[in-house]
């Protein structure tokens, strides 16, 4: 059944006639102003009050009122699925953003290996199975294609699953957010040798507390550590090995350690879960790093917006 559903989604979003999703106008998927409200600003950097620790820097296409409120919601719950173009157009903006602030692939000589890994923060299975698609992802694979037709190699790494029950989470506040979420999201098998293809940007559609934007990157960073550690100690010369993967000069962010260790370290560490912990390690921007995130829409109510 959820096939079909899908399948006539994506058939009607073809054939029949379009109304605005932001405004309801007739016979178009959105019209000028909402696609203005949409994507016309440029994208800006939004912190969370409070801030969730281990959150990358966060950069949002719009404020998420309105126009671009309803546009989401009718993408996201009504299936009105040919939004995903526009909606991830906005996107690819919002992540242009946010590497161009890291200095990802600017400056003298080639682009640093491997492509943009966009990593969509998953929705529930359950969510998924009511809606008939997971917005997050779909949004995310259009972006990917906006970058690509400018030249950024991007794809879609859609690795992230839950691997508990969270319960749901209108209603709680940032706190409660950020404590229903802590352990919530893992890589799947296979998922950490992807991250091994290049940096990380996590992306989503709205941005609220940030609880589930600082989990993912949780999630990543650890599932990258442990790839890390793994690779290390896997070839003949293993001290060689550590060496071009954290001394100076490396790319990698981030070394595995186990949480005995962690308790010897000095300085900023991100503590995981099933024994790894992981903490930064010189200049970001290596295969597995986790570079920012972007979203489509942050909300005005749970963020400072510095358009500075």
């Amino acid at each position: 059944m959820e096939g079909v559903r899908r399948w006539w989604q994506e058939l009607a979003g073809l054939v029949l006639p379009a109304e605005c999703g932001g405004c309801g106008s007739a016979r178009t998927v959105l019209c000028p102003q909402c696609r203005t409200a949409l994507s016309g600003a440029e994208p800006f950097r939004v912190r969370p009050v409070p801030e969730p620790p281990g959150l990358p820097a966060v950069h949002a296409a719009a404020r998420y009122a309105d126009e671009v409120r309803a546009a989401l919601l009718a993408h996201k719950e009504r299936g009105a699925l040919a939004l995903a173009r526009p909606l991830g157009a906005a996107l690819a903006g919002a992540v242009r953003a946010g590497v161009g602030e890291v200095g990802w692939g600017e400056g003298e000589g080639p682009r640093p290996p491997g492509d943009l890994l966009l990593v969509p923060v998953p929705s529930t299975r359950a969510a998924v199975r009511a809606r008939g698609h997971d917005p997050a992802r779909r949004i995310a694979l259009a972006a990917a294609g906006e970058l690509r037709r400018a030249g950024v190699p991007a794809r879609v790494a859609a690795v992230l699953r839950q691997r508990r029950v969270v319960a749901d989470q209108s209603g709680l506040g940032s706190r409660q957010r950020l404590d229903n979420l802590v352990g919530a999201l893992t890589v799947v098998p296979g998922g950490a040798g992807v991250l091994c293809g290049g940096p990380v940007v996590l992306v989503d559609d709205v941005v609220t507390t940030g609880a589930s934007l600082a989990e993912a990157a949780r999630a990543v960073r650890v599932a990258a550590a442990a790839q890390r550690a793994e690779q290390a100690q896997s070839g003949p010369y293993e001290e060689e090995a550590r060496g071009a993967l954290c001394g100076e000069g490396a790319t990698a962010g981030y070394v595995g350690i186990t949480r005995e260790d962690s308790k010897k370290l000095s300085g900023a560490e991100v503590s995981g879960v099933d024994g790894v912990s992981v903490r930064p390690l010189g200049d970001a921007g290596g295969a597995g790093d986790v570079l920012c995130a972007a979203v489509v829409a942050a909300s005005p109510d749970s963020f400072e917006i510095n358009r500075n």
